[in-house]
């Protein structure tokens, strides 16, 4: 908008638009945005931390196990393959009594597996391939079934009979049977041997162990031992101790699955550089961690343990903890809209206030350039009005009407415009304070003299329309 004056004044502001908002609430959201991001990076973290650090918990609590089980192992095993003590007939010490326990544990087992290819022979169900397999399994030197005369028959390989010497194989002009066989190979290479005959003398099965086959049986009875004194619970699933040659030397519980080459790393296991491997392993409702470590014997590998051990309790606290992690996650994310909701509100009050404010300024600039406007108008019109004021006094003064009747309407005229002239000047000074509310001045005023001023002023007109006009005054005029 423009004034004119004295001078031109511009006044040009534009007023700020209601729509227009505070990027602020974006920036807070971007902050939010990344500190959620931030918490559940560190929450996973945590997970991940926690679940390793109960994983190790598991670990360790395996490894304990095992070190009680190797010690158990070899303590029995020490007792099963040392040599008796010679002491007085009848006097035997615990050890003594502990070492002839051992050994009949082994036998004991011999035995028990004897019994099987018995009740098996009885169901016609043993040959020459089954005893081969059985002896495999079972690391059996040799393997046999005999009738009640000794001879063989179905036996898992040939008798070695090269390891004695042609005449050995002979007894008074006769072939010496199996059985006489394996006693003399005893005698001579220590392979000793365990008979079991049946109750009506219908035959026997003979079973045979090497070295290496009785290396295998006295740590297999050794492992059993162990693991009965562990007993099971303690979250123990299943475990299961395998030979290097992953022969299952014992188990309790019901393992997963056979330990494959492809389970951990086998090799690496029975060499002793992996201490302890795991893995999680889910079947149904259960929830294993499984376990794989290397079984020392005297700081030598002998074979490997596989255990499972119940993750129900890891997997709810990670669970819970999982939990906590979202729902104070949530918890930020609803925080941090409020604030965002708050802030918002609370600028946008603001700029609503900002924008009353600047229009009440844009208003009372419009009013200051009014105020301007008005004073240079007044200014203007005064300096006529004081003409017409000094002409009015000397038309009043100089100029009077030589006929008396029309003297009197001339000063009455002329009085009159001198008053409107100072009426306008009021008018003209109430400009002039534009800021200021007009002011009221209470005075006692005639009010014939205001009655005969508008007579003065219309006496023409109604004497040219016909009409008269007649004025009757009072001594004491009106106030």
């Amino acid at each position: 908008m423009r004034f004119l004056g004295d001078k031109g004044i511009t006044v040009k502001r534009k007023a700020r638009e209601q729509k227009d908002t505070f990027l602020q609430p974006l920036a807070v959201g971007i902050v939010s945005a990344i500190l959620v991001t931030l918490i559940l990076v560190m929450g996973f973290l945590d997970i991940r931390r926690s679940e390793t650090n109960l994983v190790g918990f598991l670990e360790d609590q395996a490894l304990s196990t095992i070190s009680v089980l190797q010690r158990l192992t070899e303590e029995n095993l020490r007792s099963i393959i040392s040599p008796p003590e010679k002491r007085p007939s009848g006097l035997k010490t615990a050890s003594q009594e502990e070492a002839a326990y051992s050994k009949r544990w082994v036998l004991e087992a011999i035995t028990d597996l004897c019994r099987k290819v018995d009740e098996q022979w009885r169901k016609g169900k043993v040959n020459d391939d089954y005893l081969k397999q059985f002896a495999a399994e079972n690391n059996f030197w040799y393997l046999a079934v005999l009738d009640r005369n000794g001879n063989a028959v179905y036996q898992s390989g040939p008798l070695r009979t090269d390891m004695l010497e042609a005449r050995e194989l002979r007894m008074g002009g006769r072939k010496l049977t199996p059985l006489e066989i394996m006693e003399k190979i005893r005698a001579k290479h220590g392979i000793g041997f365990v008979v079991l005959q049946r109750k009506d003398n219908s035959g026997m099965v003979i079973v045979s162990l090497d070295k290496e086959g009785l290396i295998y049986w006295s740590l297999k009875v050794a492992v059993e031992k162990g693991i009965k004194k562990i007993g099971e619970g303690h979250g123990i699933v299943y475990m299961q101790i395998i030979n290097d040659q992953k022969k299952i030397l014992s188990s309790v519980g019901q393992p997963m699955h056979v330990l494959k080459n492809g389970d951990f790393n086998y090799k690496e296991i029975l060499t002793g550089k992996i201490k302890i491997a795991s893995k999680k392993v889910d079947s149904g409702n259960s929830k294993i961690l499984d376990l794989a470590a290397p079984l020392f014997l005297d700081k030598k590998v002998v074979g490997i343990v596989r255990m499972g051990l119940d993750r129900g309790s890891m997997d709810k606290i990670i669970a819970e903890n999982k939990q906590n992690i979202f729902v104070f996650m949530f918890l930020v994310v609803v925080i941090a809209l409020l604030s965002m909701w708050l802030l918002y509100y609370d600028q946008n009050r603001h700029l609503s206030g900002i924008i009353e404010m600047e229009r009440r300024l844009e208003k009372a600039e419009r009013l200051s350039s009014l105020g301007q406007l008005a004073a240079g108008v007044a200014h203007e019109i005064r300096n006529p009005l004081n003409a017409i004021s000094i002409a009015a006094q000397r038309l009043k003064k100089d100029f009077v009407p030589a006929d008396s009747s029309k003297a009197e309407d001339f000063c009455n005229l002329s009085g009159i415009i001198r008053d409107e002239i100072r009426r306008l000047n009021g008018i003209i000074e109430e400009f002039l304070s534009f800021s200021k509310s007009r002011r009221l001045e209470l005075r006692d005023f005639s009010v014939t003299e205001i009655l005969q001023k508008i007579v003065s002023l219309i006496r023409e007109e109604a004497q040219g329309r016909g009409i008269v006009i007649e004025t009757k005054w009072l001594h004491s005029p009106a106030v």
